[in-house]
Formats: C-alpha cells, structure tokens, sequence
C-alpha cells in the first residue's frame, strides 16, 4: 500500500469518527427542533431543523459511500472506487434544491396569507438559544480535529458547521421579531434559510459535475505538485502535467525533463522519486510519470 493510500486512509477514519458525532448530534437537533418548531408554531425553527436534516444527511450518506470509494481497483473500476462520492454529492444536491425550493414557497404562501402569520411561542427562542450553543460547540469539536488531523477535508465539514449556528443565530433573530410584535420575520427566516439550503445544494451539485467530467486540481494545488516534482533531485523541468479530481483526491500524469546522458534505470529512479514525494505531500493517489531527456 502506497504512503499516500495510507495516509488518506488515516485521514478517512478520523474523519469517519469526527463525522458520526456529527450525524448524532444533529440527529437529536433535528427532532428537537422540529417538535419545538410545531408547537411553538415557528416556521423559522422548522426550516432551520430541515437545514439540520440536510447536514445529518450528508454525512451519513458521505459515511456510508466512503467505505465504498475505498474498495480497491477491480475489474470494471481499474482506479478505484473514489467517484462514488461525487455521484452521491450530486443526488443529495438535486434533493437539497427540491427542500429549499418547497421551504421558500411554503413560507412565501404563508406571508401572502395574512391569516397564516401568527405569533410564535416564547419556547421557540429558547430551543434556538439551545441550538445555536449546540452547533458552535460541535464546530469547535470539529476544527480542533480538523488542525490535529491536518485534513482540509474535515476542516471544511468544520466551518460547514458553523455556516449551520448562523442559521440558527438568523432563526433566533426572527423570532426575538415576532415576539415583539413583527410576527412576519419569523417567516421571513424560515425563506432565508430555504435560501441556504438552496445554496448548499447548488454547491454540492455544481462540484459533484464538475469532478464527474474530469474538472482538474485547482490551480494552488497544481502548482505545489509542480513545485514537488521540481525539487526532487536530477528533475531539469516539468511540463504537461494534467489533473483530474476523483472524490477528494486527485489523478495525475506529467512529463518530467531529465539529463539525456543519464541512463533509462537512472531516469526511472529520478522518476519513481519524484512520484513517491508528490503523493507523500499531496492528495494525489496515483502520478504517472513520462521521463524526457533533455
């Protein structure tokens, strides 16, 4: 096993166990709010309990697919499994987009209806107080994983978590509102929450295209490969190196310019070098190296 399948594979199990105290958490949350939010007749604390939902099931989803992309090569998938996850992450974005949309114009009829605008309970601002505590907690759990583990990966799910405590800190500020008196912002959070969620699924559907066509590293991430490939000893230049993205990793080829008086044994180490350090130091799972004499 290569250093950089086993480190992303030390990466998956912190990860996997961050992500199920995640999916736990936000379990109790989504009933919590919910019930409180049908009670207390707060439509922003129903919408914010769906957005929970969503989370909740993102990770799960991630959890039960990252076993998955980690199936070794076979016969019908010759690089792996990894792509599962994109596929995923586009299914859960068109149903993301489906809940914002219907979120959005249930509380869009709602504001239409005078009628339907009522003053919600006072319980409803204490179960957002409750949430919003919660989920800044579970952020600050998270990201001090995320700096431990070194993982860009579960530092993103980190600050995914704190975009969740901004729409409760929205959700409490439309019903502090509505308490006193303007009982129409608590719709009017209920709408910018259906707007988050329509943004997070967007997101999870524009990226799950893009790495299911090919779409290359970005260009940070290109360039530090580069800079890897450069550093290695006996390397005189690089050029032509493509990059595609397979679930959180990367697949990559390049031609690499070495000394033309150098033997084909001495141009093969020179090469197998530099392909160990790039997918020691990087998300690359696999570099395949064209040497070129110069």
């Amino acid at each position: 096993m290569s250093d950089s399948l086993s480190n992303y594979i030390r990466k998956r199990k912190i990860a996997n166990k961050s992500t199920w105290t995640s999916v736990v958490v936000n379990f109790f949350l989504v009933i919590f709010q919910i019930v409180i939010g049908f009670f207390s007749k707060s439509s922003g604390l129903i919408a914010d309990g769906f957005h929970t939902l969503a989370d909740m099931l993102s990770d799960l989803i991630v959890l039960i697919t990252s076993k998955k992309s980690l199936s070794p090569p076979d016969d019908d998938h010759n690089y792996g499994h990894h792509r599962y996850e994109n596929a995923v992450g586009l299914f859960l974005g068109v149903l993301l987009l489906f809940v914002g949309c219907a979120m959005i114009w249930s509380a869009g009829k709602k504001l239409e209806n005078s009628d339907q605008i009522v003053a919600v309970h006072v319980m409803a601002l204490y179960a957002s107080i409750i949430c919003l505590v919660v989920k800044e907690l579970l952020f600050r759990y998270l990201l001090n994983i995320a700096k431990r583990a070194k993982s860009s990966l579960l530092m993103a799910n980190a600050w995914h978590a704190r975009s969740d405590a901004a729409s409760s800190l929205i959700v409490a500020i439309g019903i502090i509102f509505n308490l006193l008196g303007y009982h129409s912002f608590d719709l009017i959070a209920a709408i910018i929450v259906g707007v988050m969620i329509l943004k997070m699924g967007w997101t999870f559907s524009y990226e799950a295209i893009h790495a299911l066509t090919d779409k290359a590293a970005d260009t940070d991430e290109v360039e530090k490969i580069k800079k890897i490939i450069l550093e290695t000893p006996g390397v005189v230049n690089v050029h032509d190196l493509r990059t595609r993205k397979v679930g959180d990793s990367i697949i990559a080829d390049v031609h690499i310019g070495v000394k033309g008086t150098l033997t084909v044994a001495e141009g093969h180490d020179i090469a197998v070098e530099a392909r160990n350090r790039v997918m020691r130091s990087s998300r690359v799972l696999n570099l395949m190296t064209h040497i070129d004499p110069v």
